[in-house]
Order: structure tokens, then C-alpha cells, then sequence
């Protein structure tokens, strides 16, 4: 009779509970240490931290970030719900957890904050991230900046998704301070974080919040995260009667010890909380405004006359915002200050108007130029040299500084550029419509510039004369910022087509 042998079995289960509790296991601590917060969400008022300002790794507790400004932008009108979001070889290359986009697909923006929110699709957050800022790097800049504005002082991103990344760091507090951003600033949308599951154009997710919703009376949100150098990581709010805790736990063993956590720590907060208080609603963000620029047109390039040549160089010529507008639509050269003395006093004037409609005022004036046959009318008056007058010298001298005055007066008419090199990729545009004539296909292209400047502005506005009519086209693109500046237009109810190189 054979005797089965089953100790090289035993031996071998022991050694790897051994390894897993001498190796994986510190290591999985040492990875993902712990923190927490409990705060009143009536209030802000902090009713429990502990390691809440130690700057850790927040996972996928990102997304409410990046959903936070998918939100936003929707409520701005840069995009909408409808909106058909075409995906990148990147976004579709991203690992679980994913909805699994393909490259080229494209599908409602609606969907992508659907899978971000409920089943924390990392596909579907870098797409949200491309749609609205065309990429990541730039996006993860709105993040940063967004996250100044709410408080989140301890805070940096580095992408929409939330994977490891060196940099992308938060804290406890910041998570919960945008958690409470979240619940508040866009009720509306908070629906989303209590969805069990949910349907996300492709297939139908679940939500990876699914056990505390189910198992804690009350709970309805927010939002879970793991990575093996965060651990397990949950933003969660429950409300019961007049009263709404919200608990954030960082570092969690496994997702059923965190869950655990975040119930004991919510128990805590509602014991701790008074039943009754004030509701003091979190302000929305205040954005700093960028720096503004004089507003004023330069009529002239301000580079010095290449040597030797004796001829002055141009003035510095400055027109009035509205003058610059009416001559965009009318052909016309806006009237010239005639005096240094008056230039200065019309700069001051205009240092309270729109700097933007300038800008586009001269655009269109530029436009004009390149597009009409006949010549424009010329401006009135002298320039006058910006250039101090000579000393009194030889006859030479004198002679010289006649030459230069009478090459001031006789100046050809100054010009605004406002091109963009179409080398180095900048081959594509966007065309916003053909116009039964030239007058209107530039009211249009002025129109369309000042409702998107984010997108169209540097780029060069062109009118071009068809056998149908006048197409309005801005040109000097790379083919990415034309597909996001017609992705806005389009949430706008502006008709637009990308124009690719021909």
C-alpha cells in the first residue's frame, strides 16, 4: 500500500504565508501610510483629523477633481452633455480600472463623466481631461490651479486619472475639503456618486462604492481609490436627518477595513455633531485673473531700422479700441493720435477698456487689408518721429534730418500683425460658415473669436472668396486645437468643421 506524500505541499503553503507576512505586508504598510478627517459638512467645522496635512498619494479620489471641472465647464457652456468626445490613442491606452474606450471612438461626454464618477474609468477621465484643455498636461494645470482656488493648499496634479505619478500628491483635508466642494457647489450632479450602477453608453458599471452605499444607513457617496502606493482610499458622506458627515480615510489595508473605518468614523462624526446648525455653504472658487496687457493697438513693429540705412524708423501709433472695431468692419484705417502728447493722454483713456476687443479689432482691420483690392483710405494728419531731433552739426547732419522728417510724414500706412506661422504642425483650422458676402464673413470670424477666445485667440482670421460665397476660416492650427475649438463651438450652437491642410 503507497503512502501519499503531502508535507512538500504543507511546506510550500507555509513558505508563501510566511513571504506574505514578512515581506508583502510591510511593505504594503510602508507604502500606504494612514490618515483621516471627519468634518461637518453644514459647516467645515473639523470634528476628528489624523495625519490630515501629510501630503500622500490620493489615487483615484482625483477624479473628483477632474469631474468637479467637467461640472464646471458644463455649467460655463465650454462643452455639453451631448457632446461627442473623440478618444486619443492615450486615453484608450490608459490601465484598469477602464470602461475600455478604443482610439478614434467617440462618444457623449455625458457617458465619460458617467464612467468616471460611478465605475472611476481612468480611459474615461483622461478623455474628460482631453475634451476640455486637449491634454493632459494642461488639463493637470486647470486641476492645479482649480485646487488654489478651493483651499487645497497641499495639493498637486499631475493627470486626471489619479495613478502613481512622482508629484501628484494631496492630503486628507484637501480630499475633503473638495469632497464637501463637490456636494455643494453641484448638487445636481451629486446624484451620480449614490448610483449603484449606472449605464455608460458602452455597457452598463457598477459602482466601486457599492458596499458602503448598501451597508451604511445614510451614505450616498463620494468617491473610492486604490493604488498599491496609496492603499485604499474613500472620500464618503452619508446624511440622516438635519445632520451630514463627511469622512475621508487614506491608506487603507483592503477595501473591507476601509470600510469599516470610514462607517466607525462616520458613527464618530454624528455623535460629535450638533443636530442643529447653520448651513454655511462653501464658497465658489475665485480665479485669479490673468495679467492684462496695455490696452493698446501697436501700428508698428517696434524693431530698430537695420543699419546703415538712414531712414527712421517707424512710430508708434496708437488707436482707440472702438475706432480699431468700426474699421474692422468698414475697411477703413482707424484716426492716429497726431501728437506724442496726445498719443499718451488716448493710451490713458483706454487702459479701462477691453483688451481683448482690441486685439481683435486690429485682427480684423489686418484681415481687411489682405482680402480688399483697393487701397484704404490713408489717416489723417503728420506722424511725428518718436526718435529725439539731431544736434546741429554739419551740412550732412542737416540734410540727413531733412530726409528723415519728410520720410516720417510721407510714412506708408502702418500695419497690425497678428499672424501665426503656419510651420511646425500649425496647418489646420476651423471654418465657422460661408457668407453671401466679405462684410459678413468678417463680422462673423470677429463674432466667433470674442465667444472663444480661449481656443481662436492668436489665430489668423482669413475670408476667402468662393464661387458660392465667402468662407470664414481662422488658420494657423495644429490639428488638435482645431478638433477642441470645435468641440466648443459646438457647445455653443456655433457651426464649425475642422480644415486640414491641403
Amino acid at each position: 500500500m503507497k503512502v501519499r506524500r503531502t508535507w512538500p505541499a504543507r511546506y510550500g503553503l507555509f513558505i508563501l504565508a510566511a513571504l506574505w507576512m514578512l515581506v508583502i505586508l510591510p511593505l504594503s504598510a510602508a507604502a500606504a501610510p494612514y490618515a483621516a478627517m471627519v468634518m461637518d459638512a453644514r459647516t467645515g467645522e473639523v470634528l476628528h483629523s489624523r495625519n490630515a496635512d501629510t501630503r500622500l498619494h490620493p489615487a483615484s479620489l482625483t477624479k473628483m477633481m477632474t469631474l468637479y471641472i467637467a461640472f464646471e465647464a458644463v455649467e460655463r457652456g465650454e462643452i455639453s452633455l451631448d457632446t461627442k468626445v473623440r478618444i486619443s490613442r492615450f486615453a484608450a491606452a490608459e490601465p484598469p480600472s477602464k470602461l475600455g474606450l478604443k482610439a478614434g471612438q467617440r462618444i457623449a461626454f455625458r457617458y465619460l463623466i458617467r464612467a468616471a464618477a460611478v465605475k472611476s474609468a481612468n480611459d474615461a477621465a483622461t478623455a474628460i481631461g482631453e475634451a476640455l484643455e486637449g491634454s493632459e498636461a494642461a488639463f493637470a494645470r486647470r486641476m492645479n490651479r482649480t485646487a488654489k482656488a478651493l483651499g487645497m493648499s497641499r495639493t498637486t496634479f499631475k493627470n486626471a486619472h489619479g495613478l502613481t505619478e512622482r508629484g501628484h500628491m494631496s492630503t486628507a483635508r484637501d480630499m475633503t475639503i473638495m469632497g464637501r466642494h463637490m456636494l455643494y457647489d453641484y448638487p445636481e450632479y451629486y446624484n451620480l456618486f449614490s448610483r449603484k450602477s449606472t449605464h455608460a453608453g458602452v455597457r452598463n458599471v457598477a459602482n466601486t462604492n457599492r458596499r458602503l452605499l448598501s451597508a451604511y444607513r445614510g451614505a450616498d457617496g463620494i468617491k473610492t481609490g486604490y493604488t498599491r502606493a496609496a492603499g485604499f482610499n474613500l472620500v464618503a458622506s452619508a446624511e440622516r436627518g438635519q445632520e451630514r458627515i463627511i469622512a475621508t480615510v487614506f491608506g487603507g489595508t483592503s477595501t473591507s477595513a476601509r470600510n469599516a473605518r470610514v462607517a466607525e468614523l462616520l458613527d464618530m462624526g454624528f455623535k460629535r455633531a450638533p443636530s442643529r446648525a447653520r448651513l454655511k455653504k462653501p464658497g465658489l472658487p475665485v480665479y485669479r485673473s490673468k495679467p492684462t496687457r496695455p490696452n493698446t493697438i501697436l501700428a508698428s513693429s517696434l524693431r530698430p531700422a537695420l543699419r546703415p540705412r538712414a531712414v527712421i524708423a517707424q512710430p508708434l501709433l496708437v488707436t482707440r479700441t472702438d475706432e480699431a472695431i468700426a474699421a474692422a468692419l468698414s475697411g477703413e484705417t482707424a484716426p492716429v493720435a497726431p501728437a506724442p502728447a496726445a498719443a499718451a493722454a488716448s493710451t490713458a483713456g483706454l487702459l479701462n477698456t477691453d483688451t481683448t476687443t482690441a486685439l481683435l479689432a486690429a485682427q480684423a482691420a489686418q484681415a481687411l487689408d489682405e482680402t480688399e483690392s483697393a487701397p484704404a483710405n490713408k489717416p489723417e494728419g503728420t506722424f511725428v518721429s518718436a526718435r529725439p531731433v539731431l544736434r546741429p552739426g554739419s551740412a550732412t547732419t542737416a540734410a540727413t534730418a531733412g530726409q528723415q522728417e519728410a520720410t516720417a510724414v510721407i510714412s506708408p500706412e502702418p500695419e497690425v500683425v497678428t499672424r501665426l506661422s503656419t510651420s511646425g504642425g500649425h496647418q489646420w483650422g476651423v471654418n465657422v460658415g460661408q457668407y453671401t458676402s466679405r462684410y459678413n464673413a468678417e463680422r462673423a470670424l470677429v463674432t466667433t473669436a470674442l465667444a472663444e477666445m480661449a481656443t481662436l485667440d492668436g489665430t489668423l482670421r482669413k475670408v476667402v472668396k468662393r464661387p458660392t460665397g465667402f468662407d470664414a476660416n481662422f488658420l494657423g492650427m495644429t490639428q488638435e486645437s482645431a478638433d477642441l475649438a470645435c468641440r466648443r463651438l459646438a457647445a455653443r450652437n456655433i457651426s464649425c468643421q475642422t480644415v486640414g491642410p491641403s
